[in-house]
C-alpha cells in the first residue's frame, strides 16, 4: 500500500507515475505527430483533402468514441489489467500504421490505435486519481501527468517534422519501441493489488449509440460540401446522428449500469471543464490542420521548417506545465483556465493576419507563444477541475468523459474546418485559410465566456456528485 500523502514519494511510486506519463505522452503525441506528415502522406497515397482529414479524425474518433467505455471498463475489470491490454494493442496498431501502403488501411490502423488509447488514457488517469489524495498531492501528480500529455501533443508536430524528413512512415513507427518499453516497465512497477471495482455491468448499447452518433456526425459534416448542406443526404444524416444521440441519453437514464451516469453532469465545474476541453482541443486540432496546409502547401516550407515554427509552443508547454499543480493550489483552476482561454483567443485572432510573406517576429512566434501559454495553463487545470470531488469508483468515468469531450470536440471541429477549407477551394487560398481559422477563433471566444462564468461562482461551489462524497483529503491507495 502506498500513501500519497507522504511528503516524499518513494522510488516505486515515481516509477509508476513515470510509466503512466510515458503512455499518455505517446497517446497525445499520436494525435498531433501525424500533422506535419499529412502533405507527404497525401502525395504518396494520393488522398484528397477530405480523405486526408480522416487520417487525423480516424484516430481522434476511435479515441473519443470509446473513451467512455474505456473508463467504465477500467472501473469494472481493473485499471492495471485494462491498461496493459490496451497498451499491447497500441504497439500492434502503431507497427501496422507504419507498414501499410493504402489510404483506407492507414485510416483503419489509426482508428484501431485510437481505440487502444481510449482504454489506456482513462485507466492511467484513474490509477493516478485513486492513488493520490485529492488536494495538493493529487494536483502535483496530475500536473506532472497532464504536462506529459500536453507536452506530447504540443511537441508532436516538432518531432514529426524531424521524422518526416526521413520519411512519413517514421512518424508511425517511432512510438513502437517506446510503447514496448513502457509495456514491460508497467508490468513491473504497477503492482497487482486488489482493486475496489464498480458494480459489474457493461452498457454496450450506450457505447454503440454514442460512437455511431459521433461517427455519423463527423462523416456528414466532412461530406456536406460535396453533397450539399441542404441535400436530403446531409439533412437525413444529421437527423440520424441526433436520433442516435437521443437514444444514448435515453439508454443512460434507464439502463441498470449506464456508460455515463447522467447525475455526474449536475456538477457545474465538471460541465465547464468538459466544455473547456471541447473548445481547447477542438479549436487547436482544426487550426493545426489549416496551418499544415498553409505552411507546406502554400508557403512551401519543408517539414522541418514547419516543425520549428511550432517549437515555441511545444517548449513552453513542456517547461511550464509541471508547475500548474502548485498554481492551481494558489489561484484556483478557474482563474488559470480563464487566462489560458484568453491566450487561446488571442493566438487565433493573431493568425487571422496570415499572408503570403508572414513575419516570424510579429506573427508566427507571438502566435505560437500564446498557444503555448493557453495549453500550459488550461490543460492541467481542466483535468484537475474535472476529477475533483468524484468518488473513486467513478474516476474512470470522470476521466473518460473529459477525454471524450476533447477528442470528439477535435473530430467535429476538424470536420467543420475541413468543410470550410474545401468549400473555398476556388477562392483565394489566403481567404480560405482565414475563413477556416475564424472557426477556431470564434470557438476560443466562446471558451473564454464559459471560463468567465466559472469565476462568478462561489469558491465553495462543490464538484461532488450525487454518487457520494469522494472524501477530500482522504488517503487513497494504489491499485
Amino acid at each position: 500500500m502506498i500513501s500519497s500523502t507522504e511528503e516524499r514519494w518513494d522510488a516505486r511510486l515515481w516509477a509508476a507515475l513515470a510509466v503512466l506519463c510515458a503512455v499518455i505522452f505517446l497517446d497525445a503525441l499520436d494525435v498531433s505527430m501525424v500533422g506535419v506528415a499529412l502533405p507527404s502522406i497525401q502525395a504518396d497515397l494520393g488522398l484528397s483533402t477530405s480523405a486526408l482529414q480522416w487520417v487525423v479524425s480516424g484516430y481522434v474518433l476511435g479515441y473519443g468514441g470509446l473513451l467512455l467505455l474505456g473508463g467504465r471498463t477500467a472501473d469494472l475489470l481493473g485499471r492495471r489489467k485494462v491498461f496493459l491490454a490496451a497498451l499491447a494493442v497500441f504497439v500492434f496498431a502503431s507497427l501496422l500504421g507504419g507498414l501499410v501502403n493504402d489510404g483506407t488501411m492507414l485510416i483503419a490502423a489509426r482508428f484501431v490505435k485510437g481505440v487502444s488509447a481510449a482504454f489506456t488514457a482513462p485507466a492511467a488517469l484513474s490509477i493516478i486519481t485513486t492513488t493520490f489524495a485529492e488536494g495538493p498531492a493529487r494536483n502535483r501528480a496530475l500536473s506532472v501527468f497532464t504536462a506529459s500529455g500536453a507536452s506530447g501533443f504540443s511537441l508532436g508536430l516538432v518531432i514529426s517534422g524531424f521524422l518526416t524528413e526521413l520519411g512519413w512512415r517514421w512518424t508511425f513507427l517511432m512510438p513502437v519501441p517506446v510503447a514496448i518499453i513502457a509495456l514491460f516497465a508497467a508490468m513491473k512497477v504497477l503492482p497487482k493489488r486488489r482493486e475496489e471495482r464498480a458494480e459489474s455491468g457493461h452498457d454496450l448499447i450506450g457505447a454503440v449509440t454514442i460512437t455511431a452518433s459521433m461517427l455519423l456526425l463527423v462523416f456528414t459534416v466532412v461530406e456536406a460540401p460535396a453533397a450539399g448542406w441542404f441535400s436530403l443526404r446531409t439533412i437525413g444524416s444529421l437527423v440520424g446522428s441526433a436520433v442516435l444521440l437521443g437514444l444514448f441519453v435515453l439508454t443512460e437514464s434507464k439502463v441498470k449500469h449506464p456508460l455515463v451516469r447522467l447525475g455526474i453532469l449536475r456538477s457545474g465545474p465538471i460541465v465547464r471543464a468538459n466544455l473547456g476541453l471541447v473548445i481547447l482541443f477542438g479549436s487547436y486540432v482544426g487550426f493545426q490542420f489549416v496551418a499544415m496546409q498553409y505552411f507546406q502547401n502554400f508557403l512551401h516550407w519543408s517539414a522541418l521548417e514547419t516543425a520549428l515554427a511550432f517549437l515555441p509552443a511545444g517548449v513552453l508547454v513542456a517547461v511550464t506545465s509541471t508547475r500548474m499543480g502548485s498554481l492551481a493550489d494558489r489561484f484556483g483552476t478557474g482563474k488559470l483556465i480563464a487566462v489560458g482561454s484568453a491566450s487561446l483567443a488571442g493566438a487565433f485572432t493573431l493568425f487571422l493576419r496570415v499572408n503570403a510573406d508572414p513575419s516570424l517576429a510579429t506573427l508566427i512566434i507571438p502566435g505560437m507563444v500564446l498557444l503555448g501559454i493557453a495549453f500550459a495553463l488550461s490543460f492541467p487545470s481542466l483535468n484537475i477541475q474535472a476529477t475533483n470531488g468524484v468518488a473513486d469508483d467513478e474516476q474512470g468515468l470522470a476521466s473518460g468523459l473529459l477525454n471524450t469531450s476533447g477528442q470528439v470536440g477535435g473530430a467535429i471541429v476538424l470536420a467543420v474546418v475541413t468543410a470550410v477549407l474545401t468549400s473555398n477551394t476556388g477562392a483565394d487560398p489566403l481567404d480560405a485559410f482565414r475563413a477556416a481559422i475564424t472557426v477556431s477563433a470564434i470557438l476560443a471566444v466562446v471558451g473564454l465566456l464559459v471560463a468567465l462564468t466559472g469565476l462568478r461562482r462561489p469558491r465553495s461551489e462543490s464538484a461532488a456528485v450525487d454518487a457520494g462524497d469522494a472524501g477530500e483529503g482522504r488517503v487513497l491507495e494504489t491499485v
